[in-house]
């Protein structure tokens, strides 16, 4: 029989704590031995406990999941493998660079634990260490587009992956207060003079005082991409791309707004939607 993979679940989400109690239970190895709800608790219970494996929030308040793991590489001799759970994509590159076995992202898919299961129950073999070394390269590489075998020359030599971490909100700043907009829910961003009209989702413009510049430095390339001198679109708010007789684009998003694409970004709008 093989032997029983002691599991810590860590979220400072109560119903996301059950969720993947439950979506866990269907694993015959895995045996839940404690629930954290903050990065503190975690940390005292991961020491006490030395569990197999940790399911690890990553957006938790006053200490991150990569906070946690920061500590524990200072307290413990060994780690426990660490799965990484956030609601947000931009954090895959970092959870690799810290050698997380897999990540996942909230609400978590059924197939998709599953899959992450199986390289669990993989990684607890030697056998399949190459394998799995392999796959992370992969997946590396499809993040940043950079080659595999200089990947893999970093990595031996010990050096230090190049991560970017990108905001997840914009602070829109008015008198007496500030407002927090999610990435995702802005659909555009374009100039208006010395200030940018964010463009949300619920059909409210709110008004930022930045920089264009500034604030591309910002968000993940990956989910903004500019196509105008003035103006960010979030790729995934975008509907359709049509293309005009005299061949310019514009960009259809998903509430029907339009917005023509300048003849300097043709090339990155048809390499990234056509």
């Amino acid at each position: 029989m093989l032997k029983a993979i002691k599991t810590i679940i860590v979220d400072d989400e109560p119903l996301a704590r059950k969720g993947l109690q439950i979506r866990l239970s269907k694993f015959e190895r895995v045996d839940i031995i404690e629930q954290c709800k903050n990065g503190h608790q975690a940390i005292e219970k991961i020491i006490e406990l030395k569990p197999d494996l940790v399911f690890l929030d990553i957006q938790m308040p006053g200490m991150t999941g990569f906070d946690v793991l920061n500590r524990l590489q200072q307290e413990l001799t060994e780690l426990p493998k660490i799965v990484f759970v956030t609601a947000y994509d931009q954090y895959a590159l970092k959870a690799f660079e810290v050698h997380a076995i897999d990540y996942l992202l909230k609400p978590v898919d059924e197939d998709r634990l599953k899959e992450c299961m199986q390289k669990v129950e993989n990684s607890f073999s030697s056998s399949h260490s190459s394998e799995q070394q392999m796959q992370l390269v992969k997946f590396m590489a499809q993040l940043t587009g950079s080659n595999s075998d200089e990947i893999l020359d970093s990595l031996a030599k010990g050096e230090p992956l190049a991560v970017q971490e990108y905001r997840d909100y914009i602070s829109v700043k008015d008198v007496g207060e500030t407002t927090r907009l999610s990435v995702h829910d802005v659909l555009w961003v374009d100039a208006a003079g010395d200030y940018m009209c964010v463009h949300c989702a619920d059909g409210q413009t709110h008004i930022l005082r930045k920089t264009m510049k500034q604030l591309e430095q910002e968000l993940n390339p990956k989910l903004f991409v500019r196509v105008h001198r003035s103006v960010l679109v979030n790729n995934n708010a975008v509907k359709k791309v049509l293309t005009l007789s005299n061949g310019e684009y514009v960009i259809q998003l998903n509430n029907e707004h339009e917005i023509r694409v300048s003849r300097s970004y043709r090339d990155k709008v048809r390499a990234l939607f056509l």
